[in-house]
């Protein structure tokens, strides 16, 4: 398991809470914000630091997801 700074905790942090500010209120629910987590999690530790970076993956990813829950 990579271990993670703590300012980069807070990237990732800051990273998750811009993801869900960008799901509609009526489908940003808790298991949703979980799965976004995992997301940017998996890109951390794949490599990815740039918060750019980390927001646009999750992003392409949820939308994927959100569209098979519709």
């Amino acid at each position: 398991m990579p271990r993670f700074s703590p300012e980069f905790i807070d990237t990732m942090r800051t990273a998750l809470e811009e993801v869900m500010s960008r799901i509609p209120l009526d489908q940003a629910t808790p298991g949703i914000k979980a799965h976004v987590a995992e997301l940017i999690l998996k890109a951390a530790a794949d490599g990815q630091t740039n918060y750019d970076a980390l927001v646009a993956t999750a992003t392409s990813q949820i939308q994927t997801f959100l569209s098979l829950l519709s």
